[in-house]
Parts: C-alpha cells; sequence; structure tokens
C-alpha cells in the first residue's frame, strides 16, 4: 500500500506497510512539510522496509490542531508511538526542522534501550547552530516572499491572500522551532551512524555549521554536499535515498 493513511491526531503515519517489516524508515517534514511529502520513496526502498512519516499537528488533516511548542514535543510523542512496534531495525531521516526532530528522536530511543540504527540529515544547520535566527520574526508579506524564493511555496497559491493567513501562522510557528531550538548541555553522543546531506546553495545552511554534525555520535559520519537550493535534495533525492538504503541495509539482519 502506498498512500498515507489518515489515523486521526497520530504522530506517525504509514506510508508503506509490511506485515512483516525487517527494518523501518521514519520520515521528519521540514517545516510546512507534511507525511505525504514521502509517499513516492517507497518504491526505492528495499523490499521489507517499512516507510512511516511524521504528521505534525498543524498540518494537513491534524491543520485544527495547534502547532507543536517544541522540538523535545515532537520527539517525546514520535518515540512514543514507535515503542510498541516491533522492534526491527530503524533509520530516522529528517530534512532542516525534521533533522533536528529525527536527532531528538534518536537520542530518547537511545535513553529507552531502543536505539537507532541510524540517523540521516538534510538541509540542516547541527543542533546548536541554528540560534539567533531571525525569519519567524519577519512581517507577514516579507516571510511569504521569502519562503517562495526558497521553494517552500507553491507558485500555484503564492497570491492566495485567505490561503496566505491560513497557512503562515503555522509555517511561522515551525521555523521559529528550528531558530530557537536549543540542544541539551553535554547529551549523551548517539552511537549509530550519522550521515548528513546539504545543498551549496541553500542559504540556510553553510558547511562550517554543518560539519559538528559529525560530534553527535561515535559511530560513523559523512558529510555530503552538492549545488542547488534549500529544497534540492528532495527535489533529486536519488543519492539520499541511496544512502538511506545503505544505512537500512548494513549489519546483520535483526532477530
Amino acid at each position: 500500500m502506498n498512500r498515507v493513511r489518515a489515523q486521526g491526531r497520530n504522530w506517525v503515519r504509514v506510508i508503506s506497510g509490511e506485515e512483516r517489516p525487517t527494518a523501518r524508515l521514519v520520515c521528519f517534514p521540514y517545516s510546512g512539510g507534511t507525511a505525504a511529502a514521502y509517499r513516492d520513496w517507497s518504491s526505492a526502498l528495499p523490499a521489507g522496509v517499512e516507510l512511516l512519516a511524521v504528521q505534525y499537528p498543524g498540518q494537513a488533516d491534524r491543520i485544527r490542531e495547534s502547532p507543536a511548542d517544541s522540538v523535545a514535543r515532537i520527539a517525546a510523542s514520535v518515540a512514543a508511538e514507535l515503542s510498541p512496534r516491533e522492534p526491527v531495525r530503524c533509520v530516522l531521516y529528517g530534512h532542516s526542522l525534521g533533522a533536528l526532530a529525527a536527532y531528538e528522536t534518536a537520542r530518547l530511543l537511545q535513553a529507552d534501550g531502543r536505539p537507532a540504527h541510524g540517523l540521516v540529515v538534510s538541509g540542516s544547520l547541527a543542533p546548536g547552530q541554528a540560534l539567533g535566527g531571525r525569519m519567524h520574526l519577519a512581517q507577514d508579506a516579507e516571510l511569504w516572499s521569502t519562503l517562495q524564493d526558497f521553494g517552500g511555496i507553491d507558485l500555484s497559491i503564492a497570491d492566495d491572500v485567505e490561503l496566505r493567513e491560513l497557512l503562515l501562522p503555522t509555517l511561522r510557528a515551525y521555523i521559529a522551532l528550528t531558530e530557537t531550538y536549543r540542544p541539551p548541555t553535554r547529551p549523551d553522543p548517539l552511537g549509530c551512524p550519522v550521515h548528513c546531506h546539504y545543498n551549496t546553495e541553500d542559504p540556510l545552511v553553510d558547511a562550517a555549521r554543518v560539519e559538528p554534525w559529525t560530534a553527535v555520535t561515535t559511530g560513523r559520519t559523512s558529510v555530503r554536499s552538492r549545488p542547488g537550493g534549500h529544497f534540492g535534495v528532495l527535489q533529486e533525492p536519488a543519492e539520499l535515498l541511496a544512502d538511506i538504503t545503505g544505512v537500512l541495509l548494513e549489519g546483520a539482519p535483526l532477530p
């Protein structure tokens, strides 16, 4: 099955289910993104991989809910919903805000004795590097225009004032989470591999503040760059998906 299963107020949505999964990929969207953003990924994943994605409150079928008030809240909610699932190899992936939420979720899973098999992130500064961002403080017209420039607003709706008024408060709230996020002081390092992707023309990311992703784990790390803007990795995801697949497949199968 390759569709997003609506599950009320649940955070974790099934994109592609498996009766007896051998591995699991959990995807965390960017600010303004939805679980449906990962709908097309199932065909690129190995057989037996269960594909899940997070639906943030205030988005899609949760649009009537208030946005999450912290990255920690997102992580705690997702970790709680992953807990009852069959314990198979689990890789977490997130883009932009989703990268920070995936990292915090990996920390919680590890502390609970259920460590992730890998963490893959893209389009995000390393934890603690985004402090001081002021995009979320911009006036409505300026923020909407900036989001259009980044490719975060479909041009077909860019001039729809009513839709802008509906969407912008939630977008602003999630951008604020990214720009004000503070990781714990001296957190325990992860033990899983951490792989980072970013685009060199992304105005929200620079190499010096991406590199510290390698310090969040004692496991193997990599940082890969390529030309493109903030959403370049998602617009042409072949290399990213190959990296994720490599992490999903490495190591002995779990019993």
